[in-house]
Formats: structure tokens, C-alpha cells, sequence
């Protein structure tokens, strides 16, 4: 029996009715302790009653608490716990500021898997510990339905380990095109492998 993992990005963060930031938060910190708009929170437990998620086995999050308040919902329809792990969390940009971010960054880091900058992650490094954690779970839950909530740069760094991916709106499995680059909140890929941990087979059902 295939193993099904579902690889989901957090619901809608918190933005539109916020004011005035007077800290001095590092630009990665203030990224991980963004939570969920209200209206995000709304997405995602609606999301999570579809029935495509009925009888998952375990459900993973990154650190980032908007992928923590996505992943639970999850978690609570099928009576599991939340397991996070850093491992899962967003690629680390390395710059104090978006303003400090080269304009060609992120294409940079799509035709260069070991281009970073400052104190950030290159594409291999988020693509090497995000794999170490999917192989673990294909171990462990063999046959079953697992399901992930993560962030949208490193799910898609992840695909383009798994796939064939040409371009960032040009993403083909088995020579058919399976995503067109537009993400969405709660943008979700069904993946599943087979007893040898092979890639089989992968829709994007949201």
C-alpha cells in the first residue's frame, strides 16, 4: 500500500489590520511569531474538514506559528498531536530587512542550488533538511496518511528536488504539468510513494 503525504502552506498570516511596529525583532523572528489573520483561521478549519484529510496518521508543522495555528486544525479533526520541527520552517533569507534582499535573489537561488547570502540558507541546505524529515516519516508511517504544513519557498524547493520543474510557473511530473506557480494560502500537493519510497505520483488539489 502507498504511502500519502500531504504537503500544505499555512493559511493566510496576519497583515492587513496591522498597525504600528515599534520593536527591534529581527526580520526572522518577527517571520516566525506571525500568526493567522482571522480571517486565516477561518480558511483553515474549513480547509481541514474536507475529506480528503480523514484518517491521517500524523500531522507535522514548522515552528513558524502560523503554520503551528494551520496545522492544528488537522490535528484536532483527527484526534493527533501537532508535531513540529524546524526542520520544516521557511527558507532563512540572511538579511536584517527586505530592503537588504537583492532584486535577483530569488531567481538566483532557482539556477543555483548553493547560492546564499549573509547568515541564509542556500536551496540545498533547506531542500537537504526538509528530505531528512519526509524519508523519516515514510519510514514511520508506511501505507499511511501523513500531512505536513509548511511555507511556500520551501515546499516548492522540495518539489524541485522531487520533480521536474523548468520554471517557477512551469512545474511537470511524468511530463504533465501538475502546478502553474500561482500560490495560494493553504496551497496543497498530494504526494505519494510507493514501499521504496518513490515518488509515484502528485496532484495540486487546492
Amino acid at each position: 500500500m502507498n504511502t500519502i503525504v500531504y504537503l500544505v502552506r499555512h493559511s493566510e498570516p496576519f497583515k492587513i489590520h496591522k498597525g504600528v511596529k515599534n520593536t527591534n525583532e529581527s526580520l526572522l523572528i518577527e517571520n516566525e511569531k506571525s500568526p493567522l489573520s482571522i480571517n486565516g483561521e477561518k480558511m483553515a478549519e474549513s480547509w481541514a474538514c474536507n475529506k480528503e484529510f480523514d484518517s491521517l496518521s500524523s500531522v507535522w508543522s514548522s515552528n513558524y506559528v502560523r503554520a503551528m495555528s494551520t496545522a492544528k486544525y488537522f490535528a484536532y479533526k483527527n484526534d493527533l498531536k501537532v508535531n513540529i520541527d524546524e526542520r520544516l520552517n521557511e527558507r532563512i533569507h540572511g538579511v536584517e530587512s527586505w530592503e537588504d534582499l537583492p532584486r535577483d535573489f530569488e531567481y538566483k537561488q532557482f539556477v543555483d542550488p548553493d547560492y546564499k547570502i549573509g547568515s541564509g540558507e542556500s536551496r540545498k541546505e533547506v531542500v537537504e533538511r526538509y528530505y531528512s524529515l519526509l524519508i523519516e516519516c515514510l519510514d514511520e508511517f508506511r501505507g499511511k496518511k501523513v500531512l505536513i504544513v509548511s511555507h511556500s519557498t520551501a515546499i516548492f524547493f522540495l518539489l524541485m528536488s522531487l520533480c521536474d520543474i523548468k520554471s517557477f510557473n512551469e512545474c511537470f511530473f511524468n511530463d504533465e504539468i501538475f502546478f502553474d506557480g500561482s500560490w495560494n494560502y493553504l496551497e496543497t500537493f498530494r504526494l505519494e510513494f510507493d514501499s521504496n519510497n518513490k515518488l509515484v505520483n502528485i496532484r495540486n488539489i487546492r
